[in-house]
């Protein structure tokens, strides 16, 4: 769990901002909630390695990375960075760490890096994509310190497990409706590969952000506007979002903007009860049980204890709509089960074979359910 620049400062980062990101996450709750990574993405190197080193733009960090990754950790934060396995980086054309895995790994390493997402641009010629991310991957080992490492190849490959701590199944998100179903469908294919240590990544939380791409295209996002609340989601969708990325076992990294978040997109981003669900110390990946071919779904998540789900009536459709659950199709035995909606942080009670709630377009109705051994 943890935080990324990328969706609302793009390259607009500096030691600045990560102090006032960190602040408000202590102040906001955040932090206690369990996000625990402030992550930094492209645009923070400058253009041209210095005595074969990547250097931190002196403009945005002009003390280095030291002094800022000092601060987080002194407010229990860890901190994560950004490179490419390629020659050059996505977006700025910085320096990828093809050929400086090592160079690279012992810098991160000095600086005070916990985490690293490896991007998947500018291959060298005739390059092995496993090969990139295994070289680093030793090349991170090799420094003694402990590292996550975040493979970002955008669909899912059978190699990545034994590789990464997380990969990306999924193409870049948006905060876009049609991005979110296409990610949860696309992330569902390798759910059986998931487990305590290994994540399928369906890209960031985009909970309570806008479209900086759109914006920037229109000449309408210099950086510095304040945008906050001018956001692409719905509240239903932005719940749903959230829930849906727990229900997957993703990890949660949030891209908002934290320093200046409106309440509900706080209540949602902190949510215990759904958290729960994502760190589940199972680690299973909640997959799809039923669906009736007209947009309505329901999914399920084994949970610790005896038969114990977390059960999702995903409403995808344009019209609201009722949902029925049923305790067979999420491998529950038939007779009674207690029903806690972790949504309305309320027991709903005891039912039997089955749950059936009033679901609206494009939102969640999330629950734990326990069955109840007579």
């Amino acid at each position: 769990m943890g935080w990324n620049s990328w969706d609302t400062f793009m390259s607009g980062i500096s030691d600045k901002l990560l102090r006032q990101v960190a602040d408000a996450m202590v102040t906001n709750g955040m932090r206690d909630a369990g996000y625990q990574y402030i992550n930094i993405d492209d645009g923070w190197a400058l253009p041209n390695r210095v005595n074969g080193h990547l250097e931190p733009d002196p403009a945005k960090f002009p003390g280095g990375f030291k002094p800022v990754t000092d601060y987080l950790h002194a407010r229990g934060f860890k901190f994560g960075i950004y490179s490419d396995r390629g020659t050059k980086t996505c977006v700025s054309g910085a320096p990828g760490s093809y050929g400086h895995e090592t160079i690279d790994a012992n810098d991160f390493a000095a600086w005070g890096v916990d985490y690293l997402k490896y991007d998947n641009c500018n291959p060298a010629f005739l390059t092995s994509q496993e090969g990139d991310y295994r070289r680093m991957q030793e090349a991170l080992m090799a420094t003694g310190k402990p590292f996550v490492f975040s493979i970002c190849a955008w669909e899912f490959k059978k190699w990545m497990p034994s590789i990464g701590n997380l990969w990306r199944t999924t193409d870049d998100i948006t905060d876009n409706w049609n991005t979110i179903i296409n990610n949860i469908d696309k992330n569902e294919k390798s759910a059986n590969y998931a487990g305590p240590g290994r994540w399928n990544d369906p890209d960031m939380l985009v909970v309570g952000c806008f479209n900086v791409q759109d914006l920037q295209h229109n000449h309408l996002f210099d950086g510095n506007t304040d945008l906050v609340g001018n956001k692409g989601l719905t509240d239903d969708e932005n719940i749903a979002h959230f829930s849906m990325w727990a229900m997957m076992a993703a990890p949660l990294i949030a891209s908002n903007d934290v320093i200046r978040m409106p309440e509900k997109i706080r209540e949602i981003l902190t949510n215990q009860e759904v958290i729960a669900v994502d760190q589940d110390p199972l680690g299973i990946q909640g997959i799809k049980v039923w669906e009736n071919g007209k947009g309505l779904f329901v999914y399920s998540k084994v949970l610790k204890g005896h038969d114990t789900r977390a059960i999702a009536l995903f409403n995808r459709s344009e019209s609201n709509a009722e949902i029925m659950a049923k305790w067979i199709d999420a491998n529950i035995p038939d007779g009674k089960a207690t029903v806690r909606d972790l949504w309305k942080h309320e027991d709903m009670g005891m039912f039997t074979n089955g749950y059936k709630a009033y679901v609206p377009s494009h939102g969640i109705v999330l629950l734990k359910v326990v069955s109840v051994i007579d």
